[in-house]
């Protein structure tokens, strides 16, 4: 049941090495994403685990890619456009500012609002994609650890009995690894830029000298309908309206955040000035190739979550260190939510001593979260961003790593910070 899944990930890997100008059209993936998908989903259904298979579509899926799309759309009506040469100094920056707002915008947000303005200050760099790399690292995943807003997993962990600022509790977490990532970087692209770059990369005939700073936004009506996005998030769900959480709640009031988000992404679409998006190189290619990956991947991950949630007690798992780790590796490559709702019922069977959060260890609640979110940037399909920041950035013509090359570098580069946090910073 397993095979699918293994099939689906070395495709996402491999067919763009093999077959990249066949796998670039969004409608070649969607049949090779049924392909791989239908047998899948009998198969479930002939073992009587099609409830399951509708749960994890109806309930995980749709609400993903809705949530995804609204990001999208409002994003991609707000024009932000620096007047910088992306310096090793502005990069830092607008890394820094995408790593602060990740927490209370959540990182799916932060990222869509900041990677096509960071995307355009580089535009003439010739070396970019290990700026993109730390993006996704620090933005798309990192930056969320502070709120249930910043990512999923700790929304879930949030309505599982977590209070509300405990995740504040991981701030040093959080500044130790923003402080490795982006000293790290800084050091890289200062290397870069003063050794590597070509004469007359800097300064641009984009700007006018290489000191000089302006900033310039259109479609500043968005920002609400941002702010609207994380109100959904936050407060349209069954912990503050039982009535979404009946079992005999019509459709309309089940999906309730859904039809929200739905509405608002009309009103971008209506409110937003077309040359707005036509600047901002706005296209449904990235979310239509991002809906059509995850369906594949949540079809066949779903034998994955079920052994998972069936079988976690069998990993032996008593130590923070071990469900930081275990929690992690299995968010990079399944969906990172259910990871950390599984893990989190695995530590509620454990003798706990002293206080509890949530049910658990504080110390256990504290490293799976951070596994969670954390090893989310290890996989292009850890997190959901990750996709996105991907598509976006091969949309404006910056060849990225593969499946395997990208690995390759987080391998490299964050699981030695991760495995330096976990050890230093508890």
């Amino acid at each position: 049941m397993l095979i699918p899944f293994v099939i689906m990930l070395l495709s996402i890997a491999i067919a763009p090495l093999v077959a990249g100008n066949w796998w670039e059209r969004n409608i070649n993936k969607l049949w090779y994403v049924i392909i791989i998908s239908v047998p899948t989903a009998i198969a479930l259904v002939s073992l009587g685990l099609g409830e399951q298979l509708w749960h994890q579509m109806v309930y995980d899926y749709i609400p993903f890619i809705v949530l995804l799309a609204a990001l999208f759309v409002v994003t991609g009506g707000i024009r932000i456009h620096c007047n910088s040469v992306a310096t090793p100094t502005v990069n830092t920056t607008m890394l820094f500012i995408g790593y602060a707002l990740a927490s209370f915008v959540g990182t799916t947000g932060a990222a869509m609002l900041l990677i096509r303005p960071l995307l355009e200050m580089n535009r003439d760099r010739a070396y970019k994609v290990h700026t993109i790399f730390i993006f996704i690292a620090l933005v798309a995943n990192c930056g969320g650890i502070l709120t249930p807003l910043g990512d999923p997993p700790l929304f879930l962990l949030y309505l599982r009995g977590a209070p509300f600022n405990w995740f504040m509790s991981m701030y040093p977490q959080w500044v130790a690894v923003g402080v490795v990532l982006l000293t790290g970087y800084f050091i890289v692209d200062n290397y870069l830029y003063h050794r590597r770059e070509t004469i007359g990369v800097r300064p641009s005939s984009h700007y006018d000298d290489e000191s000089g700073f302006s900033i310039n936004i259109r479609g500043a009506k968005n920002f609400f309908l941002l702010g609207g996005i994380v109100l959904c998030v936050a407060f349209i769900n069954p912990s503050t309206i039982p009535a979404m959480g009946a079992e005999d709640a019509p459709v309309y009031m089940k999906f309730l955040r859904e039809i929200a988000l739905l509405t608002i992404i009309l009103l971008s679409l209506r409110m937003t000035k077309s040359q707005i998006r036509k600047d901002n190189h706005f296209s449904w290619g990235p979310i239509n190739e991002v809906a059509i990956i995850f369906i594949g991947i949540f079809v066949t991950m779903t034998p994955a979550l079920l052994y998972l949630n069936q079988n976690a007690e069998m990993f032996g798992l008593t130590s923070p260190r071990e469900f930081y780790y275990c929690a992690g590796l299995l968010s990079s490559f399944l969906d990172n939510a259910p990871t950390a709702v599984a893990f989190h019922t695995v530590a509620t069977g454990l003798q706990h001593t002293g206080a509890v959060v949530a049910g658990i260890d504080p110390a256990i609640l504290r490293a799976i979260s951070m596994g969670a979110v954390y090893f989310g940037a290890m996989t292009y399909i850890g997190n959901g961003p990750n996709f996105m920041v991907k598509a976006i950035a091969e949309q404006e013509q910056v060849k990225m790593p593969s499946f395997f090359g990208y690995i390759a570098i987080s391998l490299t580069v964050l699981l030695p910070t991760y495995a330096l946090v976990e050890y230093f910073v508890r």
